[in-house]
């Protein structure tokens, strides 16, 4: 519990901390730069000495038990420039007063645990380490261009309006994490254009209101096993893991940072890539409009993977730079539709898309059938039909009948494989036949050449009737046609007395007749069908 605030002022300030201590009652900027730009950087080696220096014991005196305003003035903490020494201990506190330190230096880490602040920024802050599990905010959390040395705890922090991280660089902590946001819930949106962190970035069951932008980003845990760790992640707009357009007007150092650097770049425009050095996992996360991969890049190593397992979007642009290693994993992920390129995807043993689902497919350039026949086999080292059945669905669904087919075909020339020897032989010759009926005018062509060929070797004989007082008048054609056509009587059949190799060639006609009849009657059916 906070305690009243007062106007006694501590007798001990020094002439820096009564200048922070007087533009505090005043709401106005205090500003202890020098106006030198290599003198001013928080991250660079020059000293700051006492005369840049208040402590941390009277900013936070200052946050949580400062003294009243100036009449017709609102009290703030404003800084630009200083360095705050020792530990700023705000922990279970509630700071009333906007906060904005522009350009400062800590010398020690900042506890924010459980704290309730209006709005609080830091803009380009050096900050050895920042604390602050279940800080609340109720209105934003600004941090862009501030370097952490030691990494940032925000977990299960609930922030009422924006997350701003762009353009900060964050390092590990002694638990390999650069951001560990667990149950994260920020209102509207989290920027973290060109954001640069050296660890696990961990956001599981984060939930982000609007959007999550990490446009250019690039985050780095080579040694661990994700950069982005982040299952059951929440984004009620779009995750952008993009590329970022770099010709954008340069920050000119006001006191309200940029909401956003630059839109995602269109081709022959100068870009920074969004690079992830580590594995991602999105598993089982929930994304309103759509999660973007333009423009990204993953370095893996083999045990590394790009996992997608379960996520529900529904529009899902995989465009970015295929893999070189690692896997990616879509299995069970439910998508409306698939945006992707023919070479974003990785090569056998590198995708795994075993259950997933998509309704739409809009590749961007060209993807032909027969390379995304490929990116399914490259799925499925050992055969799964699903895979296939879901593509010539989608296919089927577009109007691409005949692509369909060509998907189905490939499925049963995948399963042949499987089978024993016998069935094995027997789809070899269904395949080089009628094509597993896919192909409904090579058996008509087939049943035309056999007729032909049974009609030439009919021509040839003259067999006698069976009842001799009864019978039609003998036509090799119509003979050769009537063994061939079941179920259809032409009066042919049956009527002749044939004997030896005559009658294991009308057997034979009989038995091709049946395959043959069968398989353009499936065909025909299948191009009557849709969907």
């Amino acid at each position: 519990m906070t305690e009243a605030r007062t106007d006694e002022e501590p007798a001990d300030l020094t002439a820096a901390e009564r200048r922070m201590w007087d533009a505090y009652r005043t709401g106005s900027i205090c500003d202890l730069s020098t106006r030198a730009a290599d003198r001013d950087d928080p991250h660079s080696e020059h000293v700051w000495g006492p005369e840049r220096s208040v402590r941390a014991r009277v900013v936070a005196r200052l946050l949580l038990h400062g003294p009243p305003p100036v009449p017709g003035r609102v009290a703030s903490l404003k800084l630009r420039g200083v360095r705050i020494s020792g530990r700023l201990e705000l922990s279970g506190g509630t700071v009333a007063p906007y906060v904005e330190l522009q350009s400062c230096r800590f010398d020690s880490e900042i506890q924010l645990s459980e704290a309730r602040f209006g709005t609080l920024r830091m803009v380009n802050c050096a900050i050895p380490r920042l604390e602050a599990a279940r800080l609340h905010t109720e209105g934003d959390l600004h941090l862009p261009r501030c370097r952490v040395a030691r990494g940032i705890r925000l977990t299960d922090a609930q922030i009422g309006t924006d997350l701003l991280i762009s353009q900060a660089v964050v390092r590990r902590d002694n638990k390999g994490r650069a951001i560990a946001a667990d149950g994260l819930s920020v209102a509207q949106d989290l920027q973290g254009e060109l954001l640069e962190t050296y660890g696990e970035v961990s956001l599981r069951g984060a939930k982000v209101g609007v959007s999550m932008n990490l446009r250019g980003a690039r985050l780095r845990n080579p040694a661990g096993r994700f950069a982005l760790n982040a299952p059951q992640l929440t984004v009620e707009r779009t995750l952008y893991l993009t590329s970022i357009a770099l010709d954008y007007a340069a920050y000119g150092g006001t006191s309200t940072p940029p909401y956003g650097l630059g839109p995602t770049p269109v081709r022959g425009r100068r870009a920074q890539y969004f690079e992830c050095l580590g594995g991602l996992r999105l598993d089982d996360g929930r994304f309103g409009d759509a999660i973007d991969f333009y423009g990204a890049r993953f370095t893996l190593t083999d045990e590394q993977e790009i996992s997608l397992r379960r996520i529900q979007t529904p529009e899902f642009r995989f465009v970015g730079e295929r893999p070189e290693s690692g896997r990616v994993v879509v299995s069970g992920a439910k998508v409306v539709k698939l945006v992707d390129t023919s070479t974003s995807w990785p090569g056998p043993g590198g995708l795994s898309i075993e259950g997933f689902v998509y309704e739409n497919l809009a590749p961007r350039g060209h993807f032909p059938l027969a390379r995304r026949l490929e990116w399914v086999a490259a799925a499925t080292p050992e055969f799964s039909p699903e895979p296939y059945e879901r593509l010539a669905t989608v296919l089927r669904a577009s109007g691409e009948d005949q692509e369909a087919r060509e998907v189905l075909l490939a499925k049963q020339r995948r399963r042949r494989a499987t089978l024993p020897p016998a069935p094995k032989a027997w789809g070899y010759l269904q395949d080089w036949t009628v094509v597993y009926g896919y192909r409904p005018g090579r058996a008509a062509l087939w049943m035309t050449v056999l007729w032909a060929a049974g009609a030439l070797m009919f021509s040839q004989l003259d067999p006698p009737a069976i009842k001799a007082d009864e019978h039609p008048q003998w036509s090799a054609a119509l003979y050769a046609l009537d063994l061939l056509l079941p179920v259809i009587d032409l009066g042919q059949q049956g009527q002749w007395k044939l004997e030896g190799g005559w009658q294991w060639g009308a057997a034979g006609l009989v038995v091709m007749g049946w395959i043959l009849a069968t398989t353009v009657a499936a065909g025909a059916s299948r191009l009557l069908r849709r969907g």
